[in-house]
């Protein structure tokens, strides 16, 4: 295999020609004075799409949690948020680091789902003892998995009957809109799964495709604030145009095709399934979760990077399907991941003095 089939993420994306083209002629100004035209129509197009009133580009996804974060709350606040959820766990800490907000991390089921009565009790009474709870962050996707319109309606009027705003970390917003519109157009699906938040934050260079860029949605006030953070956290950019076309053209071009990088993880765990030593979780947009019998994840990983396949292996394997995989690519990594299982355990040097399942 002359390239790998990279299977870590789909943030390995490379823009592609048209994209390349589309950043090369996109009128450009200065984005600090607010006068660079593509960003301003991202940022029209953005708050179009999701309902909200205003929309800003960010640098990146954790750079638009953190301002919606620090936006919402004030220092000494507090947020209610998953256990395993980005924005607490793989985003530096940086709510509290950086805006003195405190984490509320509370246990989630499989689905992703913090317990109503769970999140109930975690908010604090108005007391001097306490941190004032002031939001509840939510994720969608979740480990590849949409949430249920019920649930996120369930725990965001939870929320609103206790005074707390709500924000939606959807770096994978549009997989779960399209894994959930129903033969509908996706974007009145986005429309629908972020309309109980006030602020939700979308990620332009994940599966849609484009090299950089987030952006965050929210009321012209909300969006007020997070422009002054952004601009203290250093994401204030000059010609930021040029990465904003290739979010417009992502937009245009590479929504509804995120239904093929859906088909080709069925794929994938459909090949899998019946392996000796493999438990594949179920597999709804463009990530599956492999767990490996006997320790042999981590000897697994290295076989297959030996023969091209590039995945990751830090709760179980991951491999996540994007625009640079095809279905030839998959049939390989099955066809590898296969031969692999079925070699005796004794040649396989990791599986020694390892238990439990990776």
């Amino acid at each position: 295999m002359n390239q790998p089939i990279d299977l870590r993420s789909d943030t390995v994306t490379q823009p592609t020609a048209a994209m390349r083209e589309a950043m090369l002629s996109a009128p450009l100004g200065d984005d600090v004075f607010g006068d660079d035209p593509t960003v301003n129509a991202l940022q029209e197009r953005m708050a179009q799409i999701t309902g909200k009133e205003a929309a800003l580009f960010m640098p990146s996804g954790t750079q638009s949690n953190l301002c919606a974060l620090m936006a919402h709350c004030e220092r000494g606040d507090e947020y209610i948020v998953g256990q395993n959820a980005h924005t607490y766990r793989y985003e530096g800490g940086g709510a509290a680091v950086l805006g003195s907000i405190q984490p509320q991390p509370l246990a989630q089921n499989t689905a992703g789902e913090m317990a109503l009565s769970d999140i109930a009790a975690a908010i604090k009474p108005m007391d001097c003892h306490f941190a004032r709870t002031r939001l509840l962050a939510l994720e969608n996707t979740w480990n590849g998995h949409p949430m249920s319109q019920a649930y996120l309606q369930a725990a965001t009027d939870l929320a609103r009957q206790h005074g707390l705003a709500v924000h939606l970390d959807g770096a994978r917003l549009f997989n779960a809109a399209v894994a959930q519109a129903e033969g509908g157009p996706v974007m009145a699906s986005v429309r629908r799964i972020v309309d109980p938040f006030d602020s939700v934050s979308v990620c332009f260079s994940k599966g849609l495709g484009a090299p950089v860029g987030s952006a965050l949605c929210g009321s012209h006030e909300l969006i007020a604030k997070a422009l002054r953070w952004r601009k203290v956290l250093g994401g204030g950019l000059r010609q930021s145009g040029i990465l904003a076309a290739a979010a417009l053209y992502a937009l245009e071009h590479h929504v509804a095709r995120l239904a093929d990088d859906h088909a080709l993880v069925q794929r994938l765990a459909q090949g899998l399934q019946g392996v000796p030593g493999l438990s594949v979780r179920s597999a709804q947009t463009n990530i599956v979760f492999v767990d490996v019998a006997d320790g042999r994840g981590p000897a697994l990983l290295e076989d297959l990077k030996a023969h091209g396949v590039l995945a990751t292996g830090l709760i179980g394997l991951r491999f996540v399907t994007h625009l640079g995989v095809d279905a030839a690519g998959i049939d390989h990594a099955v066809a590898c991941i296969q031969r692999f299982m079925a070699q005796p355990l004794a040649k396989t040097p990791a599986a020694h003095g390892s238990a439990g399942v990776y």
